[in-house]
């Protein structure tokens, strides 16, 4: 059995935002290995954040981010249990890297859920005719591929942080679940850019 010293905690502490007990549990269960546990973290993180999904969420902040002189503005609605937490530094944190993602990579919806039907339609339509006249299965196969590579490029959940393209933005929600101990509800957002028409 690995020996977990304190600067192992430390930097796993720092690496995963997670509490210090927790970091030092799950690096005795990965017999000292950082990789295998910051992923049993994330595990932990999951688990807490589907147990908390059904907490409602009346607390929480707008932020507002300005990016490129003026030139992108984004808002970002999040939902919080307690007023406590909305004014902690994590769930800050959150809000304002939520809002970077929006203005460097422009979602359109904020999860899978809120595409409309017809959308979704007219994206298998074009990824069918793409792959036309290949066998059934593997038509298929290509439409599934393409319509998860378009979720997530158009849902804010299912986007690549921009800070660190390893986590999802629906992990890096769930990550800080685990760490405030409260469910965190992404409700909405709203993206400008000077000279953008409405349909744009």
């Amino acid at each position: 059995m690995a020996e977990i010293t304190a600067g192992m905690v430390k930097q796993l502490r720092e690496k995963s935002g997670a509490g210090m007990m927790d970091c030092k549990q799950a690096l005795k269960a990965s017999d000292g290995d950082m990789d295998k546990a910051l992923v049993e973290l994330r595990k932990q993180g999951l688990a807490m954040a589907q147990k908390k999904s059904s907490r409602t969420t009346k607390e929480g902040m707008v932020e507002a981010y300005i990016h490129a002189g003026g030139k992108i503005g984004v808002l970002v609605e999040v939902g919080v249990e307690t007023d406590f937490v909305s004014r902690g530094e994590k769930f800050r944190e959150f809000c304002h890297d939520l809002a970077l993602q929006v203005a460097a990579s422009s979602p359109h919806w904020v999860r899978r859920e809120d595409v409309p039907a017809e959308v979704i339609e007219a994206e298998r339509a074009v990824y069918a005719g793409q792959a036309k006249g290949k066998p059934e299965n593997v038509v298929e196969k290509m439409v599934s591929g393409k319509l998860e590579k378009f979720f997530a490029e158009t849902c804010l959940m299912e986007q690549p942080f921009v800070k660190e393209p390893d986590l999802t933005i629906e992990e890096l929600r769930t990550n800080l679940v685990g760490v405030i101990s409260e469910n965190v509800e992404v409700r909405r957002f709203v993206r400008f850019q000077l000279g953008e028409t409405q349909e744009g």
